[in-house]
Protein backbone atom coordinates (compact mmCIF):
# COMPACT_ATOMS: atom_id res chain seq x y z
CA UNK A 1 0.00 0.00 0.00
CA UNK A 2 1.09 3.57 -0.93
CA UNK A 3 2.31 5.37 2.18
CA UNK A 4 -0.51 8.17 1.11
CA UNK A 5 -2.85 6.05 0.60
CA UNK A 6 -1.91 3.99 3.71
CA UNK A 7 -2.22 6.93 5.56
CA UNK A 8 -5.72 7.99 4.39
CA UNK A 9 -6.99 4.78 4.98
CA UNK A 10 -5.85 4.82 8.72
CA UNK A 11 -6.91 8.06 9.66
CA UNK A 12 -10.64 6.92 8.28
CA UNK A 13 -11.46 4.90 11.51
CA UNK A 14 -10.77 3.09 14.70
CA UNK A 15 -7.25 1.39 15.24
CA UNK A 16 -7.01 -1.95 16.62
CA UNK A 17 -3.75 -2.95 18.82
CA UNK A 18 -4.55 -7.07 18.63
CA UNK A 19 -3.04 -8.93 21.65
CA UNK A 20 -0.28 -11.82 20.85
CA UNK A 21 -1.35 -14.78 22.40
CA UNK A 22 1.12 -17.62 23.85
CA UNK A 23 0.22 -21.05 25.02
CA UNK A 24 1.49 -22.57 28.56
CA UNK A 25 5.15 -22.14 27.72
CA UNK A 26 4.42 -18.81 26.67
CA UNK A 27 5.24 -19.76 23.02
CA UNK A 28 3.15 -17.81 20.30
CA UNK A 29 0.21 -19.45 19.58
CA UNK A 30 -0.45 -19.10 16.11
CA UNK A 31 -4.03 -20.91 15.68
CA UNK A 32 -5.47 -18.55 18.24
CA UNK A 33 -4.01 -15.62 17.11
CA UNK A 34 -5.06 -16.60 13.83
CA UNK A 35 -9.14 -16.73 15.09
CA UNK A 36 -8.57 -13.35 17.03
CA UNK A 37 -7.53 -11.25 13.82
CA UNK A 38 -10.06 -12.83 11.91
CA UNK A 39 -12.55 -11.84 14.54
CA UNK A 40 -11.04 -8.43 14.59
CA UNK A 41 -10.77 -7.51 10.99
CA UNK A 42 -14.53 -8.61 10.48
CA UNK A 43 -16.37 -5.23 12.68
CA UNK A 44 -15.02 -2.31 9.88
CA UNK A 45 -11.39 -1.06 11.75
CA UNK A 46 -9.40 0.98 9.66
CA UNK A 47 -5.59 -0.95 10.46
CA UNK A 48 -4.46 -3.71 12.48
CA UNK A 49 -0.43 -3.03 14.07
CA UNK A 50 0.61 -6.80 14.52
CA UNK A 51 3.07 -7.31 17.37
CA UNK A 52 2.51 -3.78 19.04
CA UNK A 53 2.13 -2.75 22.64
CA UNK A 54 -0.44 -4.21 23.27
CA UNK A 55 0.91 -7.36 21.14
CA UNK A 56 3.64 -7.62 24.02
CA UNK A 57 5.80 -6.68 20.80
CA UNK A 58 8.73 -5.38 23.18
CA UNK A 59 9.09 -9.52 24.54
CA UNK A 60 9.03 -11.11 21.30
CA UNK A 61 12.36 -11.68 19.96
CA UNK A 62 13.05 -10.50 15.75
CA UNK A 63 11.97 -13.95 14.93
CA UNK A 64 8.85 -14.00 16.71
CA UNK A 65 7.73 -10.49 14.78
CA UNK A 66 8.58 -11.75 12.06
CA UNK A 67 6.22 -14.78 12.22
CA UNK A 68 3.43 -12.99 13.76
CA UNK A 69 3.43 -10.07 10.80
CA UNK A 70 3.67 -12.96 8.45
CA UNK A 71 0.34 -14.75 10.45
CA UNK A 72 -1.51 -11.61 10.71
CA UNK A 73 -0.75 -10.28 6.90
CA UNK A 74 -1.91 -13.99 5.69
CA UNK A 75 -5.00 -14.06 8.10
CA UNK A 76 -6.35 -10.78 7.21
CA UNK A 77 -5.61 -11.32 3.38
CA UNK A 78 -5.75 -7.64 2.43
CA UNK A 79 -9.21 -6.87 4.18
CA UNK A 80 -7.58 -4.86 6.63
CA UNK A 81 -4.17 -3.01 6.43
CA UNK A 82 -1.61 -4.67 8.29
CA UNK A 83 1.49 -2.86 10.48
CA UNK A 84 4.32 -4.12 11.69
CA UNK A 85 6.59 -3.11 14.89
CA UNK A 86 10.68 -1.72 14.39
CA UNK A 87 11.87 -1.64 17.92
CA UNK A 88 14.79 -1.32 19.87
CA UNK A 89 18.13 0.36 18.07
CA UNK A 90 18.58 1.69 14.64
CA UNK A 91 20.34 -1.44 13.37
CA UNK A 92 17.57 -3.90 14.46
CA UNK A 93 14.61 -1.43 13.62
CA UNK A 94 15.99 -1.55 10.25
CA UNK A 95 16.12 -5.28 10.17
CA UNK A 96 12.87 -5.44 11.28
CA UNK A 97 11.14 -2.69 8.91
CA UNK A 98 13.06 -4.44 5.85
CA UNK A 99 11.39 -7.81 7.42
CA UNK A 100 7.80 -6.50 7.57
CA UNK A 101 8.00 -5.13 4.16
CA UNK A 102 9.24 -8.41 2.98
CA UNK A 103 6.47 -9.95 4.68
CA UNK A 104 3.29 -8.15 3.13
CA UNK A 105 3.43 -5.63 5.83
CA UNK A 106 1.34 -2.25 4.80
CA UNK A 107 3.13 -0.19 7.14
CA UNK A 108 5.58 -0.09 9.85
CA UNK A 109 5.11 1.59 13.72
CA UNK A 110 8.39 2.69 14.50
CA UNK A 111 8.61 2.05 18.32
CA UNK A 112 11.24 4.20 20.71
CA UNK A 113 14.47 2.45 21.50
CA UNK A 114 15.05 0.76 24.84
CA UNK A 115 16.98 2.02 27.64
CA UNK A 116 18.85 4.55 25.53
CA UNK A 117 18.75 8.07 26.10
CA UNK A 118 19.60 10.70 23.01
CA UNK A 119 19.46 14.10 22.16
CA UNK A 120 16.85 14.86 19.05
CA UNK A 121 19.56 14.75 16.70
CA UNK A 122 20.29 11.00 17.49
CA UNK A 123 16.44 10.66 17.48
CA UNK A 124 15.98 12.27 14.04
CA UNK A 125 18.73 10.35 12.58
CA UNK A 126 17.13 7.09 14.06
CA UNK A 127 13.82 7.62 12.35
CA UNK A 128 15.10 8.63 9.34
CA UNK A 129 17.73 5.36 9.22
CA UNK A 130 14.47 3.49 9.48
CA UNK A 131 12.49 5.41 7.11
CA UNK A 132 15.59 5.08 4.75
CA UNK A 133 15.50 1.18 5.17
CA UNK A 134 12.23 0.46 3.67
CA UNK A 135 9.56 1.97 1.23
CA UNK A 136 6.50 1.51 3.40
CA UNK A 137 4.58 4.32 5.49
CA UNK A 138 5.98 4.50 8.86
CA UNK A 139 4.06 5.95 11.73
CA UNK A 140 6.68 7.35 14.87
CA UNK A 141 5.86 6.42 18.34
CA UNK A 142 6.19 9.97 20.59
CA UNK A 143 6.97 8.35 24.10
CA UNK A 144 9.29 7.44 26.88
CA UNK A 145 13.08 8.03 25.40
CA UNK A 146 11.76 9.03 22.45
CA UNK A 147 9.91 12.05 22.14
CA UNK A 148 9.90 14.33 19.86
CA UNK A 149 9.91 17.89 19.62
CA UNK A 150 7.89 19.96 17.02
CA UNK A 151 11.05 20.83 15.28
CA UNK A 152 12.25 17.52 15.07
CA UNK A 153 8.98 16.39 14.05
CA UNK A 154 9.32 19.20 10.88
CA UNK A 155 12.67 17.95 10.04
CA UNK A 156 11.32 14.44 9.75
CA UNK A 157 8.63 15.07 7.92
CA UNK A 158 10.98 17.43 5.31
CA UNK A 159 13.55 14.39 5.04
CA UNK A 160 11.26 11.65 4.76
CA UNK A 161 8.62 11.51 2.49
CA UNK A 162 7.64 7.73 3.60
CA UNK A 163 6.85 9.20 7.06
CA UNK A 164 3.51 9.12 7.63
CA UNK A 165 2.43 9.86 11.39
CA UNK A 166 2.95 10.55 14.52
CA UNK A 167 1.84 8.68 17.65
CA UNK A 168 1.16 10.41 20.78
CA UNK A 169 2.03 8.70 24.13
CA UNK A 170 3.00 12.04 25.84
CA UNK A 171 -0.48 13.70 26.24
CA UNK A 172 1.51 17.16 26.32
CA UNK A 173 -0.93 19.83 24.94
CA UNK A 174 1.43 22.53 24.33
CA UNK A 175 3.46 20.28 22.69
CA UNK A 176 1.05 18.83 20.03
CA UNK A 177 -0.12 22.37 19.51
CA UNK A 178 3.42 23.14 18.71
CA UNK A 179 3.54 20.06 16.32
CA UNK A 180 0.18 20.52 14.49
CA UNK A 181 0.96 24.13 14.13
CA UNK A 182 4.33 23.57 12.64
CA UNK A 183 3.09 20.51 10.74
CA UNK A 184 -0.53 20.48 10.23
CA UNK A 185 -1.96 17.85 7.60
CA UNK A 186 1.40 17.09 6.33
CA UNK A 187 1.12 14.07 8.90
CA UNK A 188 -1.58 11.80 10.30
CA UNK A 189 -1.39 11.82 14.23
CA UNK A 190 -2.84 9.12 16.65
CA UNK A 191 -3.53 9.10 20.04
CA UNK A 192 -1.26 6.07 21.56
CA UNK A 193 -1.43 7.23 25.51
CA UNK A 194 -2.60 3.87 27.58
CA UNK A 195 -6.46 3.92 27.20
CA UNK A 196 -6.32 5.99 24.47
CA UNK A 197 -10.78 6.50 24.95
CA UNK A 198 -9.62 8.66 27.62
CA UNK A 199 -7.89 11.58 26.15
CA UNK A 200 -9.96 11.30 22.66
CA UNK A 201 -12.12 14.14 22.83
CA UNK A 202 -9.86 16.22 23.80
CA UNK A 203 -6.79 15.49 21.26
CA UNK A 204 -9.44 15.37 18.57
CA UNK A 205 -9.04 19.59 18.79
CA UNK A 206 -5.53 19.29 18.15
CA UNK A 207 -5.45 17.12 15.46
CA UNK A 208 -4.97 13.47 16.79
CA UNK A 209 -8.47 12.44 14.44
CA UNK A 210 -7.92 8.67 15.19
CA UNK A 211 -6.44 6.21 18.33
CA UNK A 212 -5.33 3.11 19.43
CA UNK A 213 -7.80 1.51 21.62
CA UNK A 214 -7.10 -1.99 23.23
CA UNK A 215 -10.76 -2.52 24.59
CA UNK A 216 -11.43 -2.82 20.99
CA UNK A 217 -9.64 -6.63 21.46
CA UNK A 218 -12.69 -7.46 23.89
CA UNK A 219 -15.72 -4.93 23.39
CA UNK A 220 -15.11 -3.94 19.36
CA UNK A 221 -18.83 -2.51 19.37
CA UNK A 222 -18.18 -0.34 22.41
CA UNK A 223 -15.05 0.50 21.37
CA UNK A 224 -16.44 1.68 17.90
CA UNK A 225 -19.32 3.13 19.24
CA UNK A 226 -17.05 5.45 21.48
CA UNK A 227 -14.93 6.62 18.95
CA UNK A 228 -18.36 7.31 17.21
CA UNK A 229 -19.30 9.77 19.88
CA UNK A 230 -15.87 11.12 19.62
CA UNK A 231 -15.44 11.65 16.20
CA UNK A 232 -19.40 13.06 16.87
CA UNK A 233 -18.04 15.31 19.51
CA UNK A 234 -21.25 14.19 21.53
CA UNK A 235 -19.86 15.32 25.05
CA UNK A 236 -22.70 13.82 26.64
CA UNK A 237 -22.45 10.25 25.19
CA UNK A 238 -18.55 10.20 25.56
CA UNK A 239 -18.36 11.30 29.24
CA UNK A 240 -21.30 8.90 30.31
CA UNK A 241 -19.28 6.22 28.31
CA UNK A 242 -16.11 7.03 30.38
CA UNK A 243 -18.34 6.92 33.42
CA UNK A 244 -19.83 3.66 32.80
CA UNK A 245 -16.80 1.47 31.65
CA UNK A 246 -13.44 3.40 30.93
CA UNK A 247 -13.32 5.22 34.38
CA UNK A 248 -14.14 1.90 36.57
CA UNK A 249 -11.60 -0.12 34.00
CA UNK A 250 -8.73 2.73 34.67
CA UNK A 251 -9.27 1.93 38.49
CA UNK A 252 -8.17 -1.80 37.93
CA UNK A 253 -6.05 -0.69 35.06
CA UNK A 254 -3.74 1.78 37.64
CA UNK A 255 -3.28 -0.80 40.40
CA UNK A 256 -0.11 -2.51 38.97
CA UNK A 257 2.37 -1.18 36.25
CA UNK A 258 1.91 -3.67 32.79
CA UNK A 259 -1.56 -3.74 33.73
CA UNK A 260 -2.31 -1.67 30.77
CA UNK A 261 -1.24 -4.75 29.03
CA UNK A 262 -2.35 -7.47 30.96
CA UNK A 263 -5.94 -6.06 32.21
CA UNK A 264 -6.40 -6.58 27.77
CA UNK A 265 -5.92 -10.32 28.12
CA UNK A 266 -7.66 -10.49 30.96
CA UNK A 267 -10.94 -8.86 28.97
CA UNK A 268 -10.71 -11.39 26.27
CA UNK A 269 -10.74 -14.33 28.89
CA UNK A 270 -13.76 -12.70 30.70
CA UNK A 271 -16.04 -12.39 27.20
CA UNK A 272 -15.08 -16.48 26.53
CA UNK A 273 -12.42 -15.31 24.05
CA UNK A 274 -9.11 -17.28 25.55
CA UNK A 275 -6.81 -14.18 25.61
CA UNK A 276 -4.12 -15.69 27.87
CA UNK A 277 -1.45 -14.97 29.67
CA UNK A 278 1.28 -12.12 29.53
CA UNK A 279 4.72 -12.88 29.00
CA UNK A 280 7.49 -11.56 31.57
CA UNK A 281 7.93 -9.09 33.30
CA UNK A 282 3.84 -8.50 33.24
CA UNK A 283 1.80 -9.97 35.35
CA UNK A 284 -1.69 -10.80 34.68
CA UNK A 285 -4.74 -10.16 36.87
CA UNK A 286 -5.48 -11.61 40.18
CA UNK A 287 -8.55 -14.23 39.62
CA UNK A 288 -10.55 -11.75 42.28
CA UNK A 289 -9.16 -8.82 39.88
CA UNK A 290 -10.63 -10.87 36.83
CA UNK A 291 -13.60 -11.53 38.42
CA UNK A 292 -14.07 -7.26 39.08
CA UNK A 293 -13.11 -6.66 35.29
CA UNK A 294 -15.91 -9.49 34.11
CA UNK A 295 -18.82 -8.14 36.30
CA UNK A 296 -17.62 -4.08 34.43
CA UNK A 297 -17.82 -6.03 31.02
CA UNK A 298 -21.29 -7.48 31.95
CA UNK A 299 -22.90 -4.04 32.43
CA UNK A 300 -21.93 -2.55 28.66
CA UNK A 301 -22.23 -5.72 26.72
Amino acid sequence: MHPGELATRLKSGLLSFPVTHFDQDLAFDETRYREHLAWQSGFGVAGLFAAGGTGEGFSLTSPEIDRVVRTAVDEVAGAVPVLAPATGGTATAKAQARAAQEAGADGILLLPPYLTEAGQAGLVEHVTAVCSATDLGVIVYSRANAVFTDESVAALADRNPNLIGLKDGVGDVELMTRIYAKVGDRLMYVGGLPTAETFALPLLQLGVSTYSSALYNFLPEFALGFFESVRAQDREAVYRKLNDFVIPYLDIRDRTRGYAVSIVKAGLNAVGRDGGRVRPPLSDLSPAETDELAALIAKVS
